[in-house]
């Protein structure tokens, strides 16, 4: 997706707590700003320590007045769990790209009464978005040896709809990951943009 002609790129990350979402948008907010753009994001940590709702709005371009995504404008998500993409895809724009984790967590609340997981949330999401990304996340980052590795792999995946360069994700991401991790997240990375891509 071009970031030419003063366009300014939304992107919408959301999940729950633990799972790398501030990570990802740190990252991704570097990388925009090395980049020679005006970047500018909004968090929302909930109970991110008790695996409560964790979401990052961050927009950039030539010139970013607001940090805010308004409502059905959202360029791509990045969505950390199945449901929180269901429950955020009123963002996300007529041909937006949803790239959506194969994983549930269901939180205590929804054991019963009115409260109720959805039964199939990616369903949902590839009705409305055929062009729906989904990616086993946990699966590969196991493959690649550490489960921690999820959100740069995540950042691999988005990378495939941006016009960044690999040599700057790269510079970001090894200034970004904890030491002795950096070989292993820039395989993550690749590893999310093949899956992408494929």
């Amino acid at each position: 997706m071009s970031t030419q002609n003063g366009k300014i790129t939304n992107v919408l990350l959301v999940g729950v707590g633990g799972q790398g979402v501030l990570l990802a948008s740190d990252i991704l907010a570097d990388v925009a700003m090395e980049a020679g753009f005006d970047a500018k994001k909004s968090e929302v940590h909930g109970m991110a320590q008790r695996g409560g709702v964790v979401s990052s709005h961050l927009r950039f371009g030539k010139k970013v007045w607001s940090p805010i995504i308004p409502e059905g404008q959202a360029d791509v998500m990045m969505a950390f769990e199945q449901a929180e993409a269901l429950r955020a895809m009123h963002l996300l724009r007529d041909g937006g790209v949803p790239i959506v984790n194969q994983y549930s967590i269901i939180p205590p609340i929804a054991g019963g009464g009115k409260f109720q997981y959805p039964e199939s949330p990616l369903a949902g999401v590839l009705q409305r978005f055929p062009n729906l990304i989904t990616i086993d996340a946990f699966k590969e980052c196991r493959l690649l040896g550490n489960e921690k590795m999820v959100s740069v792999l995540f950042l691999g995946a988005l990378s495939s709809q941006l016009e960044f360069s690999e040599d700057l994700w790269n510079s970001v991401i090894m200034k970004r990951v904890p030491k002795g991790t950096e070989e292993g997240n820039w395989k993550a990375f690749k590893r999310g943009r093949e899956l992408a891509s494929a």
